[in-house]
């Protein structure tokens, strides 16, 4: 504390401007010393929400399931992969057989009521966990094509498509400390394994990847998880016949590991079964 002349002590409380006033200096002829200048922290990258990084998510999907960028295109793809799952169709994947392509009919039936899909809502019904096309063929491709061209059915694919698949994998790569590529890893096997109870699923996975590495939120190294979530992934593709090429894994996600770009930021550079793509 200053003060004015010895024996004379100044307040505690009196102000900058008091004390100045006290000893007959002005408040003007004293500049104010500048603050200590802390550096703001960097900016976090943006996560796989961001609409350019999920705009990247899509494409890189699409390249895997159907050959194309154009993901959009997409709303229209039907036909059966011969993978037990019977019809697979739309932006992505969703299959008669396996329960999720009966919700996407509903909602849009909800949100529509009388569209030219709702009339197969009982048999997808019925043929929910098997690969039947019973009470679909032969109608049932044609129709989709047809709903296809609706807006309404379109945001029905992508409403559901973020419900049950981006928005889960989201939520849990960040709450395991991953950034947008290994957000996106979740994404992918989502999108292919589900998130059921199977060993194959995608919360069994990530089991047997923790089994093997700590994810950054636990205080591990964030390659070395991805590398073992991408083990248990390709453990878990080998499984069935179907999905027995893991070039989605091997020639596009690791290759975007093993260049470090955690943040899945382009240009990106892959191949998968053989094709090359590029996101400039």
């Amino acid at each position: 504390m200053v003060h004015p002349n010895p024996g004379t002590a100044v307040p505690a409380a009196v102000s900058r401007r008091t004390v100045l006033a006290l000893v007959g200096v002005s408040l003007a002829a004293v500049p104010l010393l500048d603050a200590p200048r802390v550096a703001a922290a960097p900016a976090a990258a943006p996560g796989l929400d961001d609409p350019a990084k999920k705009e990247i998510a899509m494409q890189l999907v699409s390249s895997a399931e159907n050959s194309s960028l154009d993901w959009k295109a997409q709303y229209q793809y039907i036909e059966d992969i011969g993978d037990g799952r019977g019809y697979t169709a739309g932006i992505i994947g969703f299959c008669s057989g396996t329960g999720d392509m009966l919700d996407l009919v509903q909602l849009y039936t909800d949100r529509k009521p009388g569209n030219v899909l709702a009339r197969y809502l009982p048999a997808l019904r019925r043929v929910n966990g098997t690969d039947s096309h019973e009470g679909l063929d032969p109608d049932f491709p044609g129709d989709w094509r047809k709903a296809a061209r609706d807006t309404a059915f379109q945001q029905a694919q992508n409403d559901e498509r973020d419900r049950v698949y981006f928005d889960p994998a989201v939520r849990q790569g960040k709450a395991d400390g991953l950034r947008a590529l290994g957000q996106f890893a979740y994404y992918d096997a989502i999108v292919m394994h589900g998130d059921g109870d199977d060993p194959t699923s995608f919360r069994n996975i990530r089991k047997r990847a923790l089994r093997a590495a700590k994810p950054p939120a636990q205080g591990g190294d964030e390659v070395t998880y991805l590398d073992a979530f991408l083990d248990a992934r390709v453990w878990a593709m080998k499984q069935e016949e179907a999905h027995s090429d893991t070039s989605r894994v091997d020639t596009e996600q690791r290759v975007f590991l093993r260049r470090r770009n955690l943040d899945l930021n382009p240009p990106l550079d892959w191949k998968v079964y053989g094709d090359p793509y590029h996101i400039g």
